[in-house]
């Protein structure tokens, strides 16, 4: 998708380019240990997969509980998704993650030295508020830092991490429940394992940079070219700090920081919405029931527990290949492109596992494996062609002075649909079953690929302060008819 060409892409044009230099090292070291926060988001959200059935049965869950500790913690990444973002904002991008690490630490001790279903929710709870503020304050983070020309692979390592962290989650699950699964409280065991990136990760950011932009966004210049002097060649350096200055003081003269600001300013109000569908659309695609029940859908399709519990590892392996090609793609193909495609191949998933589901019944040794397959795709499409776009999508698209703001609200949205999917999932399966879970889902992508073909600006190729400047001026959603069949 093309959008009209404005003063701000002139500026784009006129930066130095990116040379060979040591600072590409240190801007990848950087990346690698802010995405420790992504890492535990991933580990968090997908060992319960394997965890609840053994916590069920010591526990005394009952099935409504059992959606209650899952969602517990999708409920609790919703207000810590709303409430990091406005930190981060005034606190700092940094001093925001390294909170978010001790969150994670005491998080997960609660959770494994849970005696009772009550203190679980509660250790659940603190990694929710954990999990939303790594998913809301890592991309931006990372964004911020990021050089345009590669800034979706650098800002996608975060969701690559968070399926890395997923299959880590399966990958323990299975070797710790083949091992000592007929052991009392095999299930704390699996849990404890996330203490580990969480101490890599406070260890990590007390020697990392604060966000550049962010710095100068709080008028302390000096440090900004520090940061970015250790980041990007010299002369690169002085040009970006330069039109981050320039935009900064036009900015603080709209002085746009929250609710009232966004709601009164139409183009700011409509790239919030943007956000919010984005984010919506992503978890209505069903990854994340899958993610967290994969297990459950599994055995409805045939398979034994323990067969089961090894199978679910196949989706966890292509999620990370998926990211892989993703992180690949993301500076080749354009955006809106890529969700395109994407949400097309999730919806075709759906209708032919709901297809499947009829055509095998129970019972039918084709059954299980071909839905598992079937599965595999439907993870492998969303991890090569949405969730990478997405979450980079929405660590870009807000101007500075909102975007901790921004993202929060568009990611509180994620994670409310994300907790009520996770609270009510295995009430739909235990319902519908598999083929009416999914032909709901391929109705949704539908609905996502009109809104995604109708709504959606294009931003790949374009500075942080180009998208800011269209964005505020409503520019970036000036589209041809020719630009959307060429997409």
């Amino acid at each position: 998708m093309a959008t009209s060409h404005t003063p701000s892409e002139a500026g784009e044009r006129k930066l130095p380019p990116l040379t060979e230099g040591p600072y590409r090292k240190r801007l990848f070291v950087v990346a690698l240990i802010a995405t420790f926060g992504g890492l535990l988001f991933g580990y968090d959200t997908g060992v319960i997969n394997g965890a609840l059935r053994p916590m069920t049965a010591e526990l005394g869950l009952t099935p409504f509980t059992e959606g209650v500790v899952t969602a517990s913690l999708l409920f609790g990444a919703a207000v810590g998704a709303m409430a990091c973002g406005r930190l981060s904002d005034g606190w700092g991008r940094r001093k925001t993650i390294i909170l978010l690490a001790v969150m994670f630490f005491v998080g997960t001790m609660f959770c494994v030295f849970a005696p009772s279903f009550e203190v679980m929710v509660v250790g659940r709870v603190i990694l929710g508020l954990a999990v939303g503020g790594a998913s809301t304050v890592v991309p931006v983070f990372l964004a911020e830092l990021a050089p345009y020309e590669i800034r979706g692979s650098l800002a996608g390592r975060n969701e690559l991490m968070i399926v890395i962290g997923q299959l880590a989650a399966f990958v323990v699950n299975a070797i710790i429940g083949s091992i000592w699964g007929q052991h009392e409280g095999v299930w704390r065991y699996m849990l404890a394992v996330a203490a580990l990136p969480a101490i890599a990760l406070f260890v990590g950011m007390l020697r990392v940079p604060e966000s550049p932009r962010w710095l100068v966004e709080k008028g302390r210049i000096a440090e900004a070219r520090t940061v970015l002097e250790t980041i990007r060649p010299l002369d690169r350096a002085n040009a970006e700090l330069a039109d981050v200055e320039n935009l900064t003081k036009e900015e603080k003269k709209e002085d746009v920081t929250g609710w009232r600001d966004v709601l009164t300013n139409k183009w700011l109000f409509r790239i919030l919405l943007v956000g919010i569908g984005l984010g919506m659309a992503q978890q209505l695609t069903g990854i994340n029931s899958i993610m967290y029940y994969g297990q459950t859908v599994l055995v409805e399709a045939g398979f034994s527990e323990s067969a089961a519990l090894i199978a679910n590892v196949a989706p966890g392996v292509i999620a990370v290949l998926g990211g892989l090609f993703a992180l690949y793609m993301m500076d080749r193909i354009n955006r809106r492109k890529t969700l395109i495609i994407g949400f097309s191949l999730t919806t075709l998933c759906h209708v032919l596992i709901g297809i499947s589901s009829i055509a095998l019944p129970v019972g039918n040794p084709l059954r299980p494996f071909v839905i598992l397959f079937l599965v595999v795709a439907f993870v492998g499409s969303v991890q090569a062609f949405l969730n990478i776009a997405v979450w980079v999508m929405l660590s870009e698209i807000f101007p500075l002075a909102m975007r901790g703001f921004g993202i929060g609200v568009a990611v509180f949205f994620l994670w409310i649909t994300n907790a009520f999917l996770g609270l009510y999932f295995p009430s739909i399966i235990d319902a519908v079953g598999i083929t009416g879970s999914f032909f709901m889902f391929a109705g949704v992508g539908v609905l996502a690929l009109i809104f995604v073909w109708t709504q959606v600006p294009e931003t790949r190729g374009r500075t942080l302060e180009g998208i800011e400047a269209d964005v505020s001026t409503g520019a970036i959603y000036t589209v041809s008819k020719r630009d959307r069949i060429r997409l």
